[in-house]
């Protein structure tokens, strides 16, 4: 039996298969790693540029007085984005208020880092993070402030050297006076941010700029016992008048507003302290010596508190000081608030003397109007700016500073 035994060739007419080609196999390979190669000279070039626009953002804070010193700086983030780290940093602060510019007294600052971030598909939104705490004084002075905050970090838009728009945002901010040795409350929230950004023209031809400021559960200690009780707050503020965004201190800029004869619009503020709510909205003007002018229409609802809250009843208690009263009116003029009382009831001038703060409510409710506001009973009064004087009726309420 031979079956098993027989064995079976390949017919040598048959065409021999084909050898399969292996470069197909690394081709994706090659191309994948001459991609990473040239991703990573893309990389390190732009980190260099980055570096340099950092050195141009500092260049720009430096003319507008402040100055930003690190102990170490080191760009990372590769492949995606980029990371500037910026240790230890120190930064000056000269001309920044009317004061400070008259001085030329410069403060420092001293954080513990600034760490900035720009993703590599968009690198002109830069986002910021702060490190606390930050400790502020005079330069070579032992600190006389220290501040702290849960988060804080800002982000801008638009090249370092025209910069669009400008956030700064914290959470939970605190900030303390060093007194002899002893810290001592002076300014919380439970969140703060400031925007600023062009609305209108161009940053180097005469540009609009608005700003905002929100604060929630906000309290400042030691100025005004009014703002020792938290109150929220939103400000939006328009600047006309500039005549470009380069770089300068803020008093250099409110110079020119004046000059030019722009303005500061408040197109909306509103101030809420527990039951009272306060809106107001108008335009102020720069006075030569720097001091704001002008007047805003305020609507107020809770004004029964707000009398007591500013002290303003110890204005008429004996009658009102010249200290206490607007610039060009008499405390003649002020008494005689209370007297017309008499004349809409006989003898309510008397009883208004004894209760000031009752007559005061009646007086300067003869100023305003009665109105709403989100639907509770207002009041509608101006609140006048003369000279730096702020004033609520014939009274003056606070002296703000100049600003330049």
């Amino acid at each position: 039996m031979l079956g098993p035994l027989m064995m079976t060739y390949a017919d040598p007419r048959a065409p021999l298969p084909r050898r399969r080609r292996l470069w197909p196999v690394f081709v994706p390979s090659a191309l994948l790693l001459l991609a990473a190669i040239g991703w990573s000279g893309f990389w390190f070039y732009a980190s260099h540029e980055v570096d340099a626009q950092f050195r141009g953002w500092q260049e720009r804070e430096a003319k507008s007085g402040r100055i930003y010193d690190c102990s170490r700086r080191e760009v990372s983030g590769f492949p995606f984005r980029f990371e500037v780290r910026c240790a230890d940093p120190v930064i000056s602060l000269t001309a920044q208020t009317a004061q400070q510019f008259a001085t030329k007294t410069p403060l420092t600052a001293k954080l513990s880092q600034i760490l900035a971030v720009a993703q590599i598909y968009d690198p002109t939104r830069v986002i910021a993070e702060f490190t606390g705490p930050v400790t502020v004084g005079e330069t070579g002075q032992q600190p006389f402030a220290t501040a702290n905050w849960t988060l804080g970090h800002a982000s801008a838009a638009g090249l370092p050297s025209l910069p669009k728009r400008i956030s700064m945002e914290f959470n939970n901010p605190v900030v303390e006076r060093i007194v002899a040795g002893v810290t001592a409350p002076f300014f919380s929230a439970k969140h703060l941010e400031w925007h600023i950004r062009l609305v209108k023209g161009e940053l180097n031809d005469h540009p609009v700029i608005e700003s905002v400021l929100r604060s929630e559960g906000a309290s400042v200690q030691d100025i005004h016992p009014v703002l020792a009780t938290p109150f929220d707050e939103t400000i939006h503020v328009k600047l006309r008048g500039l005549n470009d965004f380069a770089p300068k201190t803020w008093p250099e800029r409110f110079r020119e507003i004046q000059a030019n004869g722009g303005g500061i619009d408040i197109t909306e503020s509103r101030i809420q302290q527990g039951d009272t709510i306060a809106v107001a909205a108008g335009t102020l003007s720069l006075t030569p010596s720097g001091h704001l002018d002008g007047q805003l229409q305020m609507t107020i609802a809770g004004f029964e508190k707000i009398v007591p809250a500013l002290g303003l009843e110890k204005a008429l208690s004996e009658g009102a000081p010249q200290s206490n009263v607007a610039p060009g009116v008499s405390t003649q003029d002020v008494n005689k608030v209370i007297d017309s009382l008499d004349r809409i009831i006989p003898g309510l001038g008397r009883v208004a003397r004894k209760n000031a703060n009752a007559g005061l409510i009646a007086g300067l409710n003869l100023i305003g109007q009665q109105t709403t506001l989100e639907g509770r009973p207002a009041r509608a009064i101006t609140l006048r700016f003369m000279d730096g004087a702020l004033l609520l009726g014939p009274l003056r309420v606070a002296q703000t500073p100049a600003l330049f």
